[in-house]
């Protein structure tokens, strides 16, 4: 077997086990890509609402926060709380993060849903999970780079790298460095 068809064979195999990732990596890198226009991860929902004050007066600590959220029917797990000032209480409940005002009751949510599908693209592409993807992602970018090379040699003559193939991976290695050099 000589080593162009090996090439070829690395190539091929290499590309169709990376499919998935490399689906999952582009969708993931171009939401990420624009995280100052929107939030990837979570749909955020603002909601100006109110309760009863009269019910908080004379109360504090976990007493006071329980009430405020049994008002507002907000049953999710409490990570924490804190008076911002003698009139509001912050309070953070899994997804959602609660503004009270005590004085007049109004109130301030800011509720986080996880997008559907593009959380958990993300997830996987920013490396959150750690421990065992750390090396199945190592193990992917491996295999791109090994694509990539082998992507250099599969066709021959004028259509390779050679003829256009070569301007081509000129252009693509010359794209990042002009942007670096523009941005540095």
């Amino acid at each position: 077997m000589n080593w162009r068809r090996i090439n070829n064979i690395l190539h091929r195999d290499l590309g169709y086990l990376c499919f998935g990732l490399t689906i999952i990596y582009a969708i993931s890198g171009v939401a990420v890509n624009h995280i100052a226009d929107w939030n990837p991860n979570y749909r955020i929902e603002r909601l100006q609402t109110a309760i009863d004050p009269a019910p908080l007066q004379g109360l504090s600590g976990d007493t006071l926060v329980k009430t405020i959220l049994d008002q507002l029917g907000e049953t999710s797990e409490i990570k924490g709380s804190y008076r911002a000032d003698k009139e509001n209480l912050q309070i953070f409940v899994v997804n959602n993060n609660i503004t009270a005002n005590l004085a007049t009751g109004a109130v301030y949510q800011e509720k986080n849903r996880p997008r559907k599908v593009l959380f958990e693209m993300n997830f996987l592409h920013i490396n959150h999970a750690k421990k065992l993807w750390t090396w199945v992602a190592d193990l992917y970018a491996i295999a791109l780079f090994l694509v990539a090379i082998t992507g250099l040699f599969v066709l021959r003559g004028k259509k390779g790298i050679t003829g256009r193939g070569g301007w081509l991976t000129a252009t693509g290695i010359a794209i990042p460095v002009f942007f670096l050099w523009l941005y540095l």
